[in-house]
Parts: structure tokens; C-alpha cells; sequence
């Protein structure tokens, strides 16, 4: 088959880039076709106004009583106002349709970022999804609404205003329009390096906002490295280049304007000549040259809009395509077509063979894992630093991709549960808890459907199983308190006990504990343990901890050195063996005795 041509080309571009955006607005085509009938109709009364202004200047001329003239004056008016009217109908249809097609655009490109999974956002800078999120989706917004409104316009107006120019005398029209002819090459050079130079901007402002976003989220590492001045040079720097790589986009507009107005304004110079000359002759009445004139007046202004809309309409098709490499991504963890769980959650776990990097060429993080959980079992995980528990926790969510058959629960593989129920079942309890900037309740109740009422009763018992309750008691408004972002006004070890309450008020048949004690003393950790010790009963639990005290009363402990078990049993058992485990409690001894020393 030969290759396409280059027109063929880039109509497929145009197709694949505005596919989406012809979806939104489908949806409010009937509030656009009314939009574009209103200003089908409001450019036609303003086009009939030169007509009955050409009247009046001839009978004028002709020596005409005062009633006529004050006839045609109230036609005149007349018909400029319903021209009026019908304009305000634009605005009221277009515009409004296209911040409806904004607000679908926004929400859908949220819902997007929802389901896409962590490794594009270990690739992709928040401050890079923000600016798509704001700028970019204002800039199709403008396309859709000012843009096809003042693009229409130029296409009405130029067929209303060149028909009757050309009724009028069409001589005079093909002189007036001769000028206009170097327009389309001026408009076309100039647009594509708009294109061009708005995708560095937009490019730019995105790491621009992400040097932002990373200093407010980081603030409080910047102050204790004093790192002020340098973060703020940084940002100077990065500023002073986004205004510099937009001035120089400014330039290039503002040739739009000066070129279309000269070649406009040499139409005006051509007409007054050669429609003088006419006049002089004979061959064009004084009224008929006044409301040709008027109606190269009323082309002026859609001409030159003509560079605003090629501006917008280059902006909005470089937003539009930052916004479909985001929407087009696919989830790298989706529901199998025929996706299903048993109805009753039991929680018990196979592992069989199973093996896992982080991307193709990645080294090995998991090798060989082979364990099995029996349902209601209290299992832990226990290990050196990197050495692969963590990932193998986050595998049981389908957080990661998991091999077919390597991962089950209640004998079925984890990759045909649907994921909603898979992840429901299963309550997480991280290490580094992420608490919203909301009431400490919401907090807490984060996992319950939008809207659904929660028992405060339920609310309190869930703080009261994670050591919590006697600490809001203390707070002014309890679990009204509101958290500042992230849960900042909360200290490192109530975060994590607000994480575990989350977790445990959903009642899960799985619970994951990921060292979610690191931030309570030891004293607060066996107060929390003997509190869950009735809710562990209860459901297959997995701790995840450095601290031997928080799993020696573990039914199993497995011991993960370099991507492997390399020990499994209980407490008394890995003692006896000499392992690492042992080694970790003997250190862990010698720490506690040191501590009392």
C-alpha cells in the first residue's frame, strides 16, 4: 500500500486529535445549532441595515420628504436591534455550551488520573498534570466557545456582507478583495509558529508549576536545609524564562492584528478610489457606495478576529493533544472481561512461584515466592530494608501487574477478581499514611461510598480499636477537627493510627498492616495490639514490621532477605534457627537494654 500523502496526513492528525472533542460537543449540539441559527439571523438583520441606510442616502439626495427618511431612520433602528437581541442568544448558547463541555472535559480528565495506576504517576510530574488540568483545558474551552463562535462569524459575515458587496457593483467587490488574497499565506506562515511556540510554553508552565508544587509539598525540608533563597532563585529563573518564551509568542500575535488591519485598510484605500471614480461616472449611486463602504466596515472586524480565532484555534490543538496523550493512556491493571470473586470473602492466600520486577529490564524484587495464608491466620513479613516486602503486600491489591496464577484468594486468581471487590476486601494500612485535608471523621470514613452515612458510633469504635479516641477526646473540636493538608496538624504516630482506623472500619476480611507502627513508641504499640487482638481473630491479618515485638505473636513469620524467603515459622522456631530473625531480636534486646540504661 503507498504511504499517505502529506494532506492525507494530516487530516488524519485533525480526526484523531479533535475525535473527543467532536464527542462533547455532540452532546450540546442542539444548544449550538440554536447558538449558530441566532447568529445566522443577527448578522442578516445587521446586513440589511446598509440596505435601507442606501435607500435613505439616495432619497436624501433625490430631495425626499422628512416622513420617508424617518421611516427608513426607524426601520434602521429597528432592525439593529433585533440584531441585537439575536447576538445576546449567541452568547447565551455558545458560550455557555462551551463551559459545560469545559466542566465535562474537567471532570472526565480527573476521572482519567483516578484509574491510571502508579507507574505513570512515578513518571509523571503532578505540577505536568496540574497545568493540563488548568491551562490546557481552559485553552480548549476558549477553541470551543470564543473560537467557533468568532469562526462562524467571519464565515456568516463574509457571506452576507461579499453577496451583497457584489449585488451592489461587483467590480468594485474583486478590487476591494484583491488585497485580501496575501492574507491566507500571512495567516498560515504565522499560525504554524503559534502552534509551535505554544507547545514549549505549555510545556514550560508545566515545570514550571511542578517546581511550585514541589516546594509547597516540601516546605518543611526546604526550611530545615534553609534552602529558601536558592528555591526561590530557582523559581525566579524559570519564571523570567516562561515570560521570556511568552513575550515572544505576544510577537508573534501581535503581527496578526497590524498585517490584517494594513491589508483591510488598503481594501478602504482601494474602494474610496476606484468607488469614486465609479460615482463620477455615473455607474454608482452615492447611496449604493455608502453602503458598500459599510459593508467593508462590517467585514473589518471579522477579518482581523480572523487572527484571534487561528490563535485560538492553534492553542486549543496543542491543549487538546497534551489532553489526549493523558486520556488515551490505558490502565496497565484493568477488570478481565469476564471478571468475577466469590461471594463470601474467606481470606485465604496462595502464593505459588511468584516473580516480579519493576519494568522489563528492571532487577529482580521478588523471586520464587512460594507461602500459604489459611483463612483468619495472623501472618507476618519481616526483613531487611528493600529487601521486597512492601512490593509483595502491594501485589495482593493488584496494585502492580501480577503474574496469571502466581497470587490467590479463596482459589481464584487475583488477576480475575474484579478490582473494586478485590481492593475492598482487603484493608491497607501503609506505612506513610496520606491523610486529605477534611474533617478527621471524613478522614476515617474515607472508604464508604460518596455520601453514605456513617454511624458515628461506627466512627469512634474504629478510633477506639486504633488507640485514637482518647487523643481526639483532647482536640477542641474532636472528630470535627478539621486537618491541614496531608494531616499535618496531626504528629507522625495519630496519622498513622487515623490510617488504621480508615482501614478497620470497613470491616475487611484481609488486613495489611505495613509497618504501620513506625511512628508509635513501643508503649503505644502494645496498647494498640492488645485492642485489635479480637479484630485480628476476626480476618486473615498480615503485619509487615522491623520491630520483633509487634510479630512474635504471629501464627507465621516469613523472613524476605534479598527478594527471597529465606526463613518461615513462629517466633520460638526462627529463635532456635539463628537467622536473621534472631539476629534481629538479639539486636533489638540490646537496643531496649541500652534504652533502660
Amino acid at each position: 500500500m503507498a504511504d499517505k500523502t502529506p494532506v492525507d496526513r494530516a487530516r488524519t492528525t485533525f480526526r484523531d486529535r479533535f475525535r473527543r472533542l467532536w464527542g462533547y460537543l455532540l452532546r450540546y449540539r442542539k444548544a449550538g445549532l440554536l447558538g449558530l441559527l441566532a447568529l445566522t439571523v443577527s448578522n442578516a438583520f445587521d446586513s440589511a441595515a446598509p440596505l435601507f441606510l442606501r435607500k435613505a442616502v439616495d432619497l436624501i439626495k433625490a430631495g425626499a420628504a422628512r416622513p420617508d427618511l424617518l421611516k427608513y431612520a426607524g426601520l434602521f433602528v429597528a432592525i439593529t436591534f433585533c440584531g441585537g437581541v439575536a447576538r445576546y442568544f449567541v452568547r447565551q448558547t455558545l458560550i455557555r455550551a462551551s463551559r459545560k463541555v469545559e466542566y465535562d472535559l474537567r471532570s472526565d480528565f480527573f476521572g482519567q488520573l483516578l484509574r491510571l495506576g502508579r507507574s505513570f504517576y512515578h513518571r509523571t510530574p503532578t505540577g505536568d498534570l496540574m497545568s493540563r488540568a488548568t491551562s490546557d483545558v481552559e485553552s480548549v474551552r476558549q477553541l470551543v466557545g470564543p473560537g467557533i463562535m468568532q469562526g462562524a462569524n467571519t464565515l456568516i459575515v463574509g457571506a452576507f456582507a461579499l453577496s451583497l458587496m457584489f449585488y451592489l457593483d461587483w467590480r468594485l467587490t474583486l478590487y476591494a478583495l484583491s488585497p485580501l488574497l496575501i492574507m491566507s499565506l500571512v495567516v498560515n506562515r504565522l499560525a504554524t509558529r503559534v502552534h509551535d511556540q505554544y507547545t514549549i510554553i505549555q510545556e514550560h508552565f508545566a515545570l514550571l508549576q511542578a517546581h511550585a508544587q514541589e516546594n509547597f509539598a516540601g516546605v518543611r525540608v526546604v526550611k530545615a536545609y534553609t534552602q529558601e533563597e536558592a528555591q526561590s532563585e530557582r523559581f525566579r529563573e524559570l519564571n523570567e524564562e516562561f515570560v521570556a518564551k511568552n513575550m515572544l509568542m505576544v510577537k508573534l500575535q501581535a503581527l496578526f492584528f497590524p498585517v490584517l488591519a494594513l491589508l483591510v485598510g488598503t481594501s478602504v484605500v482601494v474602494v474610496l478610489y476606484i468607488g469614486g471614480k465609479h460615482i463620477i461616472e455615473g455607474s454608482l449611486s452615492l447611496g449604493s457606495f455608502v453602503a458598500f463602504s459599510i459593508y467593508l466596515g462590517i467585514l473589518t472586524w471579522p477579518t482581523i478576529a480572523l487572527g484571534w480565532v487561528v490563535s485560538l484555534y492553534q492553542r486549543g490543538s496543542v491543549s487538546t493533544d497534551r489532553l489526549n496523550k493523558i486520556m488515551d493512556s490505558l490502565p496497565e491493571i484493568q477488570n478481565r472481561p469476564n471478571a468475577a470473586a466469590p461471594e463470601r470473602v474467606q481470606g485465604a492466600i496462595e502464593i505459588r512461584g511468584l516473580n516480579f520486577r519493576y519494568g522489563e529490564n528492571g532487577p529482580p524484587v521478588l523471586e520464587d515466592i512460594n507461602l500459604s495464608i489459611a483463612a483468619g491466620q495472623t501472618v507476618a513479613v519481616v526483613g531487611p530494608t528493600g529487601s521486597g516486602k512492601s512490593t509483595l503486600v502491594h501485589l495482593l491489591s493488584r496494585l502492580y501487574t501480577v503474574p496469571d496464577g502466581a497470587i490467590r484468594i479463596d482459589g481464584t486468581d487475583v488477576n480475575d477478581w474484579p478490582l473494586a471487590k478485590l481492593r475492598r476486601a482487603i484493608g491497607f494500612v501503609p506505612q506513610e499514611p496520606f491523610l486529605f485535608s477534611d474533617r478527621l471523621a471524613a478522614n476515617i470514613a474515607f472508604g464508604f461510598e460518596s455520601g453514605a452515612e456513617v454511624p458515628e458510633e461506627r466512627i469512634h469504635e474504629a478510633a477506639r480499636w486504633a488507640h485514637l479516641h482518647d487523643d481526639v477526646r483532647g482536640f477542641p473540636h474532636g472528630y470535627d477537627t478539621i486537618l491541614g493538608e496531608r494531616g499535618i496538624t496531626l504528629s507522625g504516630g495519630q496519622k498513622q493510627r487515623t490510617s488504621l482506623a480508615r482501614a478497620l472500619i470497613l470491616d475487611p476480611p484481609i488486613l495489611i498492616l505495613d509497618d504501620a507502627f513506625s511512628s508509635v513508641d513501643t508503649h503505644t504499640e502494645e496498647a494498640i495490639l492488645s485492642e485489635l487482638r479480637d479484630v485480628i481473630k476476626r480476618r486473615t491479618t498480615i503485619l509487615i514490621s522491623h520491630r520483633v515485638s509487634t510479630v512474635k505473636e504471629a501464627d507465621r513469620i516469613f523472613v524476605l532477605d534479598g527478594g527471597r524467603i529465606t526463613e518461615a515459622g513462629d517466633h520460638n522456631e526462627l529463635l532456635v534457627t539463628g537467622g536473621i530473625y534472631a539476629e534481629m531480636y538479639r539486636r533489638q534486646l540490646l537496643e531496649e537494654e541500652l534504652d533502660l540504661a
